[in-house]
């Protein structure tokens, strides 16, 4: 059941992220990623607004936290399960592997990005 729960969700997250995606372009152009990042701030809003909220008042229901969470902010954006990690990990005092986080996932991202592009370029050669 858990994997409807999340399936359910992240289907309502994954047309909320393309709705704002289109609505951005329409609206301010495709020159710059307004749309990607108006989704990265919310989501990273919305997972530290929702999981508090949830978390201080002890609302533990397990299909809850799968729907909103996991499911439909995970499909909005996995930028804001990323943010809350690196938070969570500077909060818990845990501020070195917030720091190694935010760098993997940034510069070694970028990197790994970058280097598929090229194989990519270089398989169709």
């Amino acid at each position: 059941m858990e994997y409807i729960w999340v399936g359910v969700g992240g289907a309502a997250g994954a047309i909320a992220r393309f709705a704002m995606t289109r609505y951005a372009i329409a609206r301010f152009g495709d020159a710059f990623p307004w749309g990607t990042l108006t989704i990265n701030l919310l989501g990273a809003f919305a997972i530290g607004l929702i999981f508090t909220w949830l978390t201080d008042r002890s609302i533990a229901a397990p299909a809850v936290r799968l729907v909103v969470i996991v499911g439909f902010l995970g499909g909005y954006t996995t930028f804001s399960s990323y943010t809350f990690e690196a938070v969570a990990m500077a909060q818990r005092g845990n501020w070195l592997g917030a720091l190694a986080y935010v760098f993997g996932s940034n510069v070694v991202g970028l990197t790994a990005c970058a280097a598929g592009m090229v194989l990519a370029r270089q398989l169709q050669a």
